[in-house]
């Protein structure tokens, strides 16, 4: 399986087959042991350093938006870190108050996204109250990203394997893939059209890229996609650039092999 950023062609693939699952789950992951063991000392010592440096800007970022949009601050979402293991995921609030809110973010909930918001989002200043969910051992500061309680329920056997690395900040599929997920949703104006299309077009594609992250996470892969995940806020770093004689199309980053399945 390789991913590439033709992403179009990706998609018109069925979802993960069971010989392609078969054949991810059953690898041996020779850095089993960070996964199991190292992985969750370094996630909390690094995030105990990290919420000493950060505190301040956090709390101008919690003022600010007591300011500008009040009551509450924190956003705190229902998600899976394990098949029936769910917990809540803390972000700064970012979005107008909704009492029927779920699923994806799609063009339908674009207005109810505040200016304050809209930049945190784009910086990812909104995703550091989760230094607290790392802290508590419900998530990573790598790993896939945990998924709403329906996804699970309509993929168990596919969740069951992904979620065997916990759920993280960012993650391979976060990484080289959400500004094309931007792009598809972007374009459904209705809740029905939103869920539509990331059932049938961003959900498999990110499954599988989450697949190839469990069987192929390593301290250096960690380290690599969170120092490109820091570059990546950096604006117009991560857009395509075109070469001479080369199509805009490139790949942003080095495919991703893995061996082909049975």
């Amino acid at each position: 399986m390789t991913l590439y950023h033709d992403w179009e062609n990706v998609e018109r693939r069925p979802a993960v087959s069971d010989a392609e699952l078969w054949t991810i789950h059953g690898k041996r992951n020779e850095s089993s042991l960070y996964c199991r063991y190292l992985k969750r000392g370094v996630d909390f010592v690094l995030a105990m350093a990290m919420l000493v440096v950060l505190i301040l800007p956090m709390a101008i970022v919690a003022m600010l938006l007591l300011i500008s949009q009040g009551r509450p601050l924190i956003y705190s979402g229902r998600r899976m870190k394990a098949p029936g293991q769910p917990f809540l995921q803390y972000k700064f609030r970012t979005m107008t108050l909704h009492d029927d809110d779920s699923g994806a973010t799609g063009a339908h909930k674009h207005w109810r996204i505040t200016p304050l918001g809209r930049f945190l989002r784009r910086t990812r200043l909104d995703e550091l109250p989760q230094l607290f969910n790392i802290i508590a051992g419900d998530m990573s500061f790598v790993g896939p990203r945990p998924p709403l309680p329906e996804y699970v329920e309509r993929f168990p056997a596919l969740y069951s394997t992904v979620l065997q690395a916990k759920p993280g900040v960012t993650g391979l599929a976060t990484l080289i893939y959400h500004r094309h997920e931007d792009r598809i949703l972007a374009g459904c104006k209705t809740a029905e059209d939103t869920e539509r299309a990331y059932y049938a077009r961003c959900l498999p594609t990110k499954l599988r890229i989450e697949l190839v992250y469990r069987r192929t996470a390593s301290p250096w892969l960690d380290f690599w996609i969170m120092w490109k995940t820091f570059l990546a806020v950096i604006p117009g770093y991560d857009r395509p650039r075109k070469k001479r004689g080369q199509p805009v199309t490139a790949p942003l980053v080095r495919p991703v092999e893995s061996a082909p399945s049975k």
